[in-house]
């Protein structure tokens, strides 16, 4: 394979397809309760697809470090069940009712259910993680819950503040975001057996391209449309989360654009999508943060610069290249 060789999307599913297959029967089989309700729950929810992204991750830097044993497959599902915990939390506090083009788990159940299955997954998880008796890969995966947790919490202190600033967007993308990420990739290193040289690399990979990926999510949310997003558009700007394009169109602005723009964010008013839009588009904020997402894909690839070369290293190089060109 040529040096610097990139995978598209569909060779890197195929390339990892046997491994997905298999973290997919574990999770099917570790969801297993003698609850029922938890059963129907989790099952809408893991069944409802998704790029299953940061277990794919997970198993594509074990392969690239020379790794593909079975603690891979039990650790990707413990990875995916953390995040699923998170979406299922995240959509009862943002009160969302659509994700992945479908009815979120707490509008077809309730919020109360929600969070409970979200803290049955929490805690599968870490039995997951337990039975693998390995104390390094636990305290990894210890930190990065609480820091998921101070994330939620951190987002939560922004929500209708239209002074949020560009740094404490960031803030909350690296704790709600690109650290799960970057715990999928440096876990993959873990399990090779690699020094802390390459765990630090892989690790600097997964936080980058979780960086690229959720601000080239939030330009979606002013550009896709609802359809080929999974999502209501405009849910950001209902949420009252001032995401990069509407941060840098409030900076950016004249002072009464300023002035309607903040009160647009402080009130959650969905029905000024438009004027939000047209402000963005004057102040040519997507430009700026399609950008800044293309800038963190590019230090997400430099960062596996130091690794051999095969087919999974080019697959990672081609996640960083569909964070930043994907339409959902």
């Amino acid at each position: 394979m040529p040096n610097s060789a990139v995978l598209a999307l569909k060779d890197i599913q195929t390339l990892a397809a046997p491994d997905m297959a298999a973290v997919d029967a574990l999770i099917r089989k570790r969801l297993a309760s003698d609850v029922v309700l938890i059963n129907q729950v989790a099952e809408y929810i893991i069944g409802a697809g998704g790029k299953r992204l940061r277990p794919m991750l997970l198993l594509l830097a074990a392969r690239a470090l020379g790794y593909q044993g079975a603690d891979a497959h039990q650790l990707a599902a413990v990875v995916e069940f953390i995040h699923t915990s998170t979406l299922l939390h995240d959509d009862v506090v943002d009160e969302s009712d659509m994700r992945r083009g479908r009815q979120t788990a707490n509008a077809v159940w309730g919020n109360a259910t929600s969070v409970l299955v979200g803290d049955f997954l929490y805690s599968r998880s870490f039995q997951l993680m337990v039975e693998l008796q390995r104390m390094d890969v636990q305290t990894l995966l210890a930190d990065t819950t609480n820091m998921i947790a101070e994330g939620e919490v951190l987002q939560l202190l922004h929500v209708r503040n239209p002074d949020t600033t560009e740094a404490a967007y960031l803030r909350v993308i690296e704790r709600k975001t690109a650290i799960l990420f970057a715990a999928a990739t440096q876990l993959g290193a873990m399990l090779a057996g690699r020094d802390a040289a390459t765990q630090d690399a892989l690790r600097e990979y997964g936080m980058k391209l979780g960086y690229a990926f959720q601000i080239a999510d939030d330009v979606l949310d002013y550009t896709a449309d609802a359809d080929t997003l999974g999502k209501n558009l405009g849910d950001d700007l209902a949420e009252g989360k001032a995401t990069l394009p509407v941060i840098h169109a409030i900076a950016h602005s004249d002072a009464a654009t300023k002035e309607r723009l903040r009160a647009i964010v402080q009130n959650g008013e969905i029905e000024a999508l438009p004027e939000m839009v047209a402000a963005i588009h004057a102040c040519q904020s997507l430009e700026y943060s399609k950008a800044m997402a293309e800038s963190y894909a590019r230090e997400a690839e430099l960062a596996l610069a130091g690794l051999e070369d095969n087919d999974a290293v080019a697959a990672l190089r081609g996640l960083a290249h569909y964070a930043i060109s994907r339409s959902h």
